[in-house]
């Protein structure tokens, strides 16, 4: 049988990125959720093997502006206490850390460009390839996040305690993109035009300088990390 993988995507140019070429190699079929558009309560959210939930300007905790996000964390809350397997980055890390009842928060910086992590056990186990790469990650963010209960902190930096953790083998979750491409962030650059003309020392060619330096390297430690991870959740849903 195909294995599938769906991604909740909440503007257009935040896909899957690197992410999408290694789900297809490793056979999944690989379809996308619109939100605002689709239906967030459809159950194929939680019978699909992998569910990706992307990043997005807005706040996870919004929910008067933006109602669908009630029906989003309640799929992704299904299917964590179910232990399907489940990745959010950035806005998607936020949502599943509201699903587990923890606190989503403007922070006191906004982070946006390239930085390295100081990763914990966990994390160096977790997120290996990029850890052992020592990968500059790319931050995209202005909110945070407690850590929920039962979840273990994979990754901090100089800002923020929280950048990543997992749950189980079957969930995992980071602030920071991982996913972002060189190619891909040029779209980046005009949809998030606004937000960067307004950040005190960000601009698109500094940002653009950055992906050049660091983007490639990235790719590849983050498309390896994408791999172990599934057969890891793929491991615990076998024995589950």
């Amino acid at each position: 049988m195909t294995k599938t993988a769906v991604a909740i995507r909440h503007v257009a140019f935040e896909d899957l990125g690197s992410f999408e070429p290694v789900l297809r190699q490793l056979g999944f079929e690989v379809s996308y959720r619109e939100a605002g558009l689709d239906d967030l309560a459809d159950p194929a959210l939680l019978a699909a093997d992998l569910l990706v939930v992307l990043g997005g300007p807005i706040g996870a905790y919004e929910d008067d502006s933006y109602p669908f996000l009630g029906d989003e964390i309640a799929s992704i809350e299904k299917r964590l206490a179910r232990q399907r397997p489940t990745i959010g980055v950035c806005l998607g890390a936020q949502l599943m850390a509201r699903a587990l009842a923890a606190r989503v928060y403007p922070g006191g910086v906004k982070e946006i460009g390239y930085g390295t992590l100081t990763y914990s056990d966990a994390g160096r186990r977790v997120l290996a390839p990029v850890a052992e790469a020592e990968a500059a990650v790319l931050h995209w963010h202005g909110d945070t996040f407690d850590l929920p209960e039962g979840a273990v902190r994979l990754a901090s930096n100089g800002h923020y305690e929280n950048q990543a953790f997992a749950l189980g083998d079957f969930a995992l979750a980071t602030q920071f993109h991982i996913e972002a491409t060189v190619e891909g962030l040029e779209r980046w650059f005009i949809g998030h035009t606004l937000e960067i003309a307004t950040t005190p020392g960000v601009d698109v060619p500094g940002l653009r300088a950055q992906a050049r330096r660091f983007g490639d390297g990235l790719a590849t430690a983050s498309a390896a990390t994408l791999e172990t991870w599934l057969h890891s959740a793929e491991r615990e849903a076998a024995s589950a």
